[in-house]
This record gives C-alpha cells, structure tokens and sequence, in this order.
C-alpha cells in the first residue's frame, strides 16, 4: 500500500497544481540584429505602471521600450561609459514613478532615466567597499522608491534612495542564509519584501525591505520547485512569485512563501517555448507574463487564465491518504 501512495504523490501534485491558473501563449516580437524591435542576447525586463515594456538588450547596449503588444516605442544607450551610455547592461526596472533604472554592468554603476529615456542621473563605481559595485547584474524598485541593486560579484544587496544615497545592505558569498553565490536579479513585493534570485546556489532568499532574512527554497535539480540556474525574478501584484530557471528552459511560479504553483516552458524556437529564458515581468493587472528568451533574441508573452477547477479526481487521491 506504501509503494502505491508514492506512487500516487506526483498524481496529487499534478492535481493540486491544476487547480491555479495556466499561463498560455500569447505573442512574441524581436529577432536577432542592431535594428529596432532586434535583439542581440537581451537579459533584463521591466513592465511599467503604464504596461510598457522596457528590455536590457545587452549586447547591443542599449534599452528598448515597447506596447505591451511588442510595437516598438523608442531605444536609448550605446556603448561607453559617458551619460546614458552603457557596457553590457543586464537589469532593468521602473519606479512607481515611471523613471527606468538600469544596472550598466561593466560600469559598475546604475543610471536612471525618465520614461523616454533622458539621463537623469548616475551612482557606483567599480569596488568593494559599501556603495561601489562589482558587476551588479540586477536592480528593482521598491513601492516607497527605493532602488534595490543585485551586485553580482560582490555577493551581496545594497539598497538606495531614488537618486542613489546608500540606505544599507546585506549578504556575503557562501551558501548559508542570507548568502549569495552571484545574486543576478531581485524584485520587491507590494508589501516591501525583497526576492533574490541567488544563482549559483539554485534558489531564491527572501527578506525584509531592510534584509531581515525571512526564508528560501529551491535546491539543484529538473523537479517542481527546484532549479538549475535560475535567472529572473518577478512579483505580481497578487503577490505570487515569478521565476525562470535559465538552463531547463522554463517559468516556474509560486506562493509568497515559496509553494510551488506551477510552470510552463520547454527548449526550442518555437511559439511558447524557450532557449535560455531570462528577464521576466507582469503587467500591472498580473493577466499577461513577459518572458525575455534569450537565446531566441525575442521577448514572447502569455496570458493567465481563470482559476480552473480542481478535477474530481483530486477527491479520490486524497481519500486514499486517509
């Protein structure tokens, strides 16, 4: 009877997870090339309160605003180190406000913007000491305006006003609790905590808006929950967690607290399907998910739908646990 109720436990996953709302493919833009509406490896996404869509196109060094349909809006950047000028830029976020804040990595700096792209200012050196960078990699905005920064090499989290005076910060490398092995992204809930993707240790840490560590999940592996360099991190506005796991090619999404909730995603060029999923967003009303498919140089979206029904079947499983 025990070797029949394993048996069973994937069948009563599979049925839990059927009763949240599916994610199903709604469109796509982009293609390799220098051109507009073109990628060359974009990394970092960010949808604006408006439900524009901002892109890190990273290797053409430069920001793409989009609708939320994909119609090119405008581009700003270029490589350099001058104002509004960027070296391999990976994160990308909006404040409440609308102005874009971008983690200019090989600059070791973040600059920010207004929603067309006008320089408004710039903070961080490249260093070790608290305030300076070490390739930050990934940067959000919390609900009251602060800027939340990943810096990767660093192992850490550092967090700043809305023009770049430091407020504090926290992590260091190793793999216990609130340590970092090359964080690459990070978001913040509605209620101000903060959600790290830390990388190379296959999890996601949450924490505090000033890193209290409040929990993680997330171990190395191909299952529900688990990870193999995750890479982008998004909340929505219902609180569920967002998050794609790179290298299996897929999203996965759960509960604030980590319980898993369910994915999409497989390897391949097609339409809803992924090479190297990276950046990832929702729109304000949490109905669309905006996924940046990297290896494919486009971003693709995906409409959530209605809480489905738990099968009657679910029923029966669970009786059998009595």
């Amino acid at each position: 009877m025990l070797k029949r109720l394993l048996y069973l436990l994937p069948a009563v996953a599979f049925a839990a997870a059927a009763a949240h709302a599916d994610f199903t493919y709604a469109g796509k833009w982009g293609a390799y090339g220098a051109g507009y509406g073109q990628f060359k490896s974009p990394r970092g996404l960010a949808v604006a309160p408006a439900g524009n869509v901002y892109v890190a196109d990273e290797f053409n060094h430069r920001i793409q605003n989009f609708t939320a349909t994909g119609s090119f809006l405008g581009a700003w950047g270029g490589r350099g180190k001058g104002d509004g000028q960027f070296d391999f830029p990976a994160g990308v976020a909006v404040a409440p406000s609308g102005n874009v804040y971008v983690a200019d990595t090989d600059n070791n700096r973040i600059q920010y913007f207004s929603p067309i792209g006008l320089f408004l200012g710039k903070w961080g050196t490249a260093g070790y000491a608290y305030g300076q960078f070490h390739q930050p990699a990934g940067v959000a905005v919390a609900p009251n305006g602060n800027v939340y920064v990943a810096d990767t090499g660093n192992n850490r989290i550092e967090y700043f006003t809305a023009a770049g005076s430091r407020l504090g910060g926290w992590g260091s490398g190793g793999p216990g609790d609130a340590q970092f092995d090359q964080p690459s992204a990070l978001a913040v809930a509605p209620d101000g905590n903060v959600y790290v993707v830390d990388r190379v240790n296959d999890r996601i840490q949450y924490f505090t808006a000033a890193g209290s560590f409040l929990g993680k999940w997330g171990v190395h592996g191909f299952g529900w929950g688990q990870f193999i360099y995750p890479a982008g991190v998004a909340v929505g506005p219902d609180g569920w967690i967002y998050a794609t796991d790179i290298s299996w090619h897929r999203a996965q999404y759960f509960t604030p607290a980590g319980s898993y909730l369910g994915q999409w995603g497989i390897l391949g060029s097609g339409d809803g399907e992924f090479s190297y999923p990276d950046g990832i967003g929702l729109s304000p009303t949490g109905t669309t998910a905006y996924v940046v498919d990297q290896g494919n140089n486009r971003v693709e979206y995906f409409r959530r739908g209605e809480p489905a029904v738990a099968p009657a079947s679910l029923g029966r499983i669970k009786a059998l646990f009595k």
